[in-house]
């Protein structure tokens, strides 16, 4: 499954041009580096939808080279007048004061990717790392294509060591890739014939894995064909012809398409700009997500101010021209396979979470020893070929930063409150840095030690901002969590759930018994964040919230409550088509923040077995309400971002019940709950074996096909289901 969200311009475009010359990242998340076609790179926060900074060439001068930044020394890269490189780094203001050289031969491209010295391809088919190109600027470039042959499109491919360049020229019609590996130099020359006539390749995507670069082209007649190329297999010097399996066929217009354009979402799920024919049957622009394993239209985006046909892809977004504005449109993709379709899959929260790192974390708080030795390790990477950085000063630097941490860190543990705000403000500015984990790391754990000393110092807002830098974790501050347990801040509890990936089990059902015990009166004095709770709760029943159902006197109920009745509505003031929400907005956030927490079932079944029967009532009562609301969608979500999903809804349903199943069958007031989740498991029941059925008549279909023989030319057979 695919879904694109509603998106946002980024910026507006150069007047009289709707394309840009080309988006690359920008040295960092959340950033983008945008080259027009004209004289500007501009480098943008693309979250905050501002610029961070903005480089012109002089007049009579343009740049010709989309802009890269140099991943190594954070520097950025680009070439104007087809011969001349420019480097400068984000202090620069004057393009013309920074580093120049004039090379001998024109450039096409350059390529730039993190742990990747920067490649400059030259429009003879040659390519050299930056480096070696600087060394001597002008030194002879051998040309690798012939002279009547242009270069339409190239690539950077990285598998672990390896580096790979794809490239793809255009002679009199005809078009040839050539595959070379770096380090050692391997080339492959292959001949892209068109299995249609008069389809030209119009946009291509390639990927490596395995030492196997896949190669996808999108003709204009629709098709989307794929092509492996081996790297196991020794170089030639002969020319061979490609072979392509059809991956994809568009529903094209009549007319082919001029523009196009694909982009790679995952293993199954790619992107395509294309004009397609739409529901009235007329032609429009249309950014569209395909499951390629399935042959699906996933989901579809119309782009009524039309495109320039360029389609780039960074970081989960999309980034498409539209009109005279570069919109940019998030995309989420899950697993595609028919039980993750049935709700069947079990719900991995990972595009959120953060891995924990590996790094001897006791020892960085312990003492700054090996903080010394990392931030040694780490400066910008030297070249003394090149007179832009210099080694004694760069050294000079990080010894300056190195002692600047450690006076911070002394500071922090006997400062004033105020004082600490107003030190770590640059520190929340800058968590993009290197080793910026480390130093949240250790200022979160003076804080809390301090915490613990002092029973008057609890710096909240502070340690709200430390977790949502995304750079702590359980396991890098465990005594976090602790002090905010003990002190009953859920808003710090929220977060940490929100943020941290390890937090134990113990920890979670801590969290989950203080959600649900703080009453309402003190719930609705803190700033809890209740996200997108606002979309699915009615906020004009709030007031009836965390009301218990009306309970029976010695388990008499006036109607018959044997299995045969399960089916028919419970006569249930609470209960009604309404859906009233058992609990309040505020307490519905952070029982979400449970919920979507990272669990394993067999260490949370324990601890559930401490909460109480009244506890394990109101949250199995939100359980079945979130359900409810799943059900009212076709595609069983809720509206927002942070919601449980109805897997999650269903584990927790399942790990509450098997906890405390005796208390909740003996308990009067439980007696409406159980039959209303009785009905949905028997509804559930019922619609699995019904595909149980069907994949029955599926197999026999199978097994009947593989009987017959083979029918001939033409056949038409009639198979009926009874």
């Amino acid at each position: 499954m695919a879904a694109l969200s509603e998106g946002f311009a980024l910026c507006g475009l150069a007047a009289g041009s709707a394309a840009l010359l080309g988006l690359e990242p920008g040295g960092g998340p959340d950033r983008a580096l945008l080259t027009d076609p004209g004289r500007t790179v501009t480098l943008y926060k693309v979250s905050d939808q501002k610029p961070l900074g903005s480089w012109t060439v002089k007049q009579g001068q343009r740049i010709t080279c989309p802009a890269v930044c140099n991943f190594e020394t954070g520097e950025f890269i680009t070439v104007h007048d087809s011969k001349i490189l420019r480097i400068w780094k984000d202090e620069d203001v004057n393009l013309e004061k920074v580093f120049k050289a004039t090379l001998s031969e024109d450039v096409y491209r350059l390529h730039s990717c993190p742990n990747m010295e920067p490649l400059v391809v030259f429009k003879t088919g040659a390519v050299q790392y930056l480096d070696a190109l600087l060394a001597a600027p002008q030194q002879e470039i051998e040309a690798v294509i012939a002279e009547e042959e242009v270069i339409r499109w190239t690539e950077v491919c990285l598998e672990a060591e390896l580096t790979v360049l794809v490239l793809i020229t255009e002679k009199d019609g005809e078009y040839r890739v050539y595959v070379q590996k770096l380090n050692p130099s391997v080339l492959l020359k292959f001949k892209l014939k068109s299995e249609v006539e008069r389809s030209t390749p119009l946009n291509f995507t390639a990927s490596l894995k395995n030492k196997i670069v896949t190669l996808q082209a999108l003709y204009s007649d629709g098709s989307i064909y794929k092509s492996l190329v081996s790297l196991h297999e020794p170089g030639t010097e002969e020319e061979m012809v490609l072979s392509k399996s059809l991956l994809l066929k568009l529903p094209v217009s009549g007319t082919a398409l001029k523009r196009a354009a694909l982009a790679i979402l995952d293993d199954t799920h790619i992107a395509v700009l294309a004009t397609l024919p739409s529901q009235n049957n007329d032609a429009r622009e249309c950014l569209c997500v395909w499951n390629i394993k399935f042959q699906t239209l996933q989901t579809s985006k119309e782009l009524p101010q039309g495109t320039s046909g360029q389609l780039w892809c960074y970081e989960g977004r999309l980034f498409v021209t539209h009109g005279k504005m570069l919109k940019v449109i998030p995309y989420q993709c899950e697993s595609s396979s028919l039980s993750a379709a049935l709700g069947k899959l079990k719900d991995v929260r990972s595009s959120e979470a953060k891995m924990v790192s590996s790094v001897n974390w006791n020892a960085f708080l312990e003492d700054g020893s090996e903080l010394k030795q990392l931030q040694q390790q780490s400066p910008v990477k030297m070249d003394s070929k090149r007179s832009l950085r210099s080694q004694k000063n760069s050294m000079g630097r990080v010894e300056a930063k190195a002692k600047k941490s450690e006076q911070l860190l002394d500071d922090l543990k006997t400062a004033s409150l105020s004082c600490i705000e107003q030190k770590l403000q640059l520190i929340f500015s800058n968590t993009a840095e290197p080793n910026s984990q480390i130093t949240v790391g250790q200022i979160a754990a003076i804080l809390v030690s301090r915490c613990a000393a002092e029973p008057t110092f609890y710096p909240r807002d502070i340690l709200i901002q430390l977790v949502q830098t995304r750079q702590l974790s359980y396991s890098l501050c465990p005594d976090l969590m602790a002090i905010a347990l003990e002190k009953s801040d859920v808003c710090v509890l929220q977060r940490c759930l929100q943020q941290f990936p390890d937090i134990p089990e113990a920890i979670t059902c801590a969290c989950l018994k203080t959600f649900l015990s703080l009453n309402d009166t003190s719930l609705q004095e803190l700033s809890v964040d209740v996200g997108s709770v606002v979309c699915y709760i009615d906020i004009a029943h709030e007031n009836k919230a965390d009301t218990p159902m009306e309970a029976v006197q010695n388990g008499f109920s006036p109607m018959p409550m044997e299995e045969d009745t399960c089916d028919q509505p419970v006569l249930n003031p609470q209960m009604d088509t309404k859906l009233l929400c058992p609990v309040n907005l505020k307490r519905a956030g952070l029982l979400n923040a449970v919920l979507i927490s990272a669990y394993s079932d067999m260490f949370l079944l324990p601890h559930l077995k401490d909460l109480s029967a009244q506890h394990v009532l109101l949250f199995l009562r939100y359980l079945q309400y979130l359900y409810m609301k799943c059900s009212e969608n076709v595609n069983t979500t809720l509206p927002g971002v942070d919601v449980p999903t109805v897997n999650q809804i269903m584990d927790w349903i399942s790990l509450l019940l098997d906890a405390h199943f005796t208390v909740v069958v003996m308990l009067p007031e439980a007696k409406g709950l159980l039959i209303s989740l009785h009905k949905f498991v028997r509804a559930q029941v019922k619609f699995y074996s019904e595909l149980n059925k069907i994949e029955g008549s599926l197999q026999e279909l199978q097994k009947a096909r593989h009987q017959h023989k083979h029918p001939g030319l033409y056949s038409i057979e009639v198979l009926e289901l009874v």
